[in-house]
């Protein structure tokens, strides 16, 4: 790439039936599945019908991110307690605005996922009798929730893919995807192409382009993470919701985004037993002076305070219903209030919470029943939160540890955090887009609604993953495509992005991407983070819109080669933000208001607590839940005619109805293939 990109890139052809892109626990179990559908339908080597492309093997949500000890939610296996697939399901639409038909899918799919991920090797615990151990989650009215531990996502992904080496699935590494080249119009259109840059090769100097062309496209590639500020996403976790809706993909619910208090430094989730532990928390100024224990002034005695700070334990996200009457997600509200003021937050776990005289001194007897009880069943009575923690979760303690941070001798920096995103592309019951033969797994996938209970969304990118493969296999078939396939749609596309990407290189006025990036991320967290308000996400929007316009007539600047990828990100984020404001701001003029993880602020609604003020001290006011609108979702689609790229429509949720088929007439549907029609 020397000379300012002077010459054209190198481009590399490489044709798959399908294009899996993304390597965490979704897209590999996808891969899995799909190579064992293909050869039941008597395909020979099917891994030479498969690729899983990534932008980096062990990038990603799945790979990075967990919590004290990272929930799996499945179907209960309790041996003491029914379940079914339906009452599984009513838990996850318990909210509002999600498909009836994905939530009984993911319940009925659940168990055969569950033990899948069992055979490859992930520790699920199981008790002497063989029983699968479970405990209660967050948005969970049972003990449906499982964990291998606080890197549970990370084994699946780990375990998974030893299982695609294993059938010799070949995996593309560091990819960044620049573009999914479309052919056709409405009914007919479809992805034919993923462009990707080379990251290894531009590292080193050379411009190379690997297209990849397909049949069959799976997105897995996570959540859109870098778009805020404040987040416990990793580094670099950036999705591909922008690319994807300008393929013309459609989203949902881009409104329910999740957020909850974590750690800063080392990007961790502090739920479970970090809160259940029952540490202290404190601000201090920006330099880390003027130390304060402001909770304490906002709760009426020790026993309520000290309770809510375990509750926060499995009511880790902050929920707009559970603000009244001291509960846990006030602590949320005051810790971002503190936040906003310049000042950190911290957990201490070598100190518990300390009162003040109105509330005097911590006691552990004087914690109410719920969290008592729970400490005492757990024989976790020590002295100190650290030996409690330590007692219940020693790995709790020890990644940390790991990322040089020792929680035996300093407090934790924390700050309410991005967390996952409920809304996203949108799909049928096979994980299928509004763009047939594109699938969208994971993260990805708009699947959730307003909430989910703790670890579904795991469960949710496995039975995603199942589904889209054994889709694929059985209606779409293993064909590679055509050669030369839509030659004249993908050289536009390469030539297109060759052409940008020489001005961007030779731009010496233009905006650096990181620049770009740090605007958008502010914005986001400002305008579409748990906190809401309607002229401010109008503003918002109005901005994202500007910024959308200047990258596209002024470019990026890209002043060494190896920023390219970074100014791709940027260009792609900078759309999916106006997708998400525009989604949010339609939500709000329809008169939505305080849900899921999100408090829609209004000056003339309800007082949410005398300590939570505006910046010019009046106490902050609250718009409650129009329950009206859970039976409706937001839905964004790419618009060339609209000012900002994007229409909006509000569509109901689909329902599904519970008809029990006797089995010869299941039988005989499965048979002729007739279960692929609905």
């Amino acid at each position: 790439m020397a000379q300012r990109n002077a010459k054209p890139p190198t481009v590399c052809v490489r044709r798959q039936n399908t294009l899996i892109v993304g390597a965490g626990a979704a897209g590999m179990n996808c891969a899995v599945h799909l190579w064992e559908f293909m050869r039941a339908a008597g395909v020979e080597n099917p891994e030479q019908r498969i690729t899983v492309a990534t932008r980096g093997l062990g990038l990603g949500a799945s790979r990075m991110s967990g919590s004290d000890k990272q929930t799996y939610y499945k179907l209960g296996t309790a041996t003491a307690t029914a379940d079914s697939a339906e009452a599984f399901a009513e838990s996850l639409t318990a909210g509002g605005c999600a498909h009836e038909d994905l939530a009984l899918i993911e319940g009925i799919g659940s168990l055969r996922e569950f033990h899948h991920l069992v055979r490859a090797g992930v520790p699920f615990p199981q008790d002497a009798l063989g029983a699968f151990a479970g405990y209660k989650t967050d948005h969970d009215p049972r003990q449906r929730a499982t964990s291998a531990g606080p890197r549970t996502s990370r084994m699946m992904s780990d375990a998974l893919e030893r299982e695609v080496r294993r059938y010799g699935i070949p995996i593309v590494d560091r990819q960044e995807v620049a573009e999914m080249v479309t052919s056709g119009q409405g009914p007919s259109k479809r992805v034919v192409a993923v462009v990707c840059l080379d990251l290894a090769g531009l590292e080193q100097g050379a411009w190379k382009l690997n297209v990849f062309t397909c049949e069959n496209l799976v997105l897995a590639a996570g959540g859109p993470g870098a778009l805020y500020e404040t987040t416990v996403y990793p580094k670099g976790q950036t999705g591909l919701h922008g690319l994807a809706l300008a393929a013309g993909l459609a989203a949902e619910n881009l409104t329910e985004s999740q957020f909850g208090i974590a750690s800063t430094k080392f990007r961790w989730n502090t739920s479970g037993t970090y809160m259940q532990a029952v540490p202290r928390i404190f601000s201090t100024d920006a330099d880390g002076n003027a130390a304060r224990d402001f909770l304490a002034d906002s709760f009426p005695s020790m026993a309520k305070l000290a309770t809510s700070i375990f509750l926060k334990g499995y009511q880790w996200p902050f929920d707009p219903r559970r603000i009244g009457d001291h509960q846990s997600s006030l602590i949320d509200l005051l810790v971002s209030q503190e936040t906003q003021r310049g000042r950190r937050v911290f957990l201490d776990f070598r100190s518990n919470p300390i009162g003040n005289d109105a509330i005097g001194p911590f006691a552990l007897e004087a914690l109410e029943a719920e969290a008592l009880d729970y400490l005492k069943a757990n024989a976790a009575l020590q002295e100190l939160p650290i030996d409690r923690l330590a007692h219940m979760n020693p790995a709790a303690v020890e990644i940390y540890a790991e990322h040089g941070i020792d929680l035996r001798r300093e407090p934790l920096e924390v700050a309410v955090c991005a967390q996952h995103n409920n809304g996203g592309l949108a799909v049928n019951r096979w994980w299928e887009s509004s763009v047939a033969q594109t699938f969208v797994i994971g993260e990805m996938a708009g699947t959730h609604g307003v909430k989910r209970p703790g670890g579904s969304a795991l469960n949710a990118g496995q039975v995603g993953g199942i589904r889209a493969a054994e889709y694929i296999a059985n209606v779409y078939g293993a064909e590679l495509p055509p050669e030369p396939r839509d030659a004249e749609s993908i050289g536009a596309a390469i030539s297109r992005l060759g052409e940008k990407w020489a001005r961007w290189t030779a731009a010496t006025t233009a905006r650096p991407p990181d620049d770009v990036l740090r605007e958008i991320q502010h914005r986001m967290t400002a305008a579409a983070g748990h906190l809401r308000r309607l002229e401010t996400a109008r503003q918002a929007l109005t901005e994202a819109v500007a910024l959308v316009d200047r990258v596209r007539s002024d470019g990026l600047r890209v002043d060494v080669p190896s920023r390219l990828a970074a100014a791709v990100e940027a260009e792609h984020l900078a759309t999916a933000s106006v997708a998400y404001l525009k989604a949010i701001v339609a939500f709000l003029e329809q008169g939505g208001g305080s849900r899921g993880s999100f408090l829609v602020l209004d000056d003339a609604g309800q007082t949410i607590h005398p300590n939570v003020r505006t910046p010019d001290g009046r106490p902050l006011g609250y718009r409650p839940e129009n329950e009206s609108l859970r039976g409706s979702i937001v839905r964004i689609v790419a618009d060339g005619d609209s000012p900002d790229g994007f229409r909006c429509d509000t569509i109901p949720t689909r329902k599904v109805a519970s008809e029990p088929k006797a089995f010869e007439t299941a039988w005989r549907e499965y048979r002729e293939g007739r279960i692929y029609e609905a």
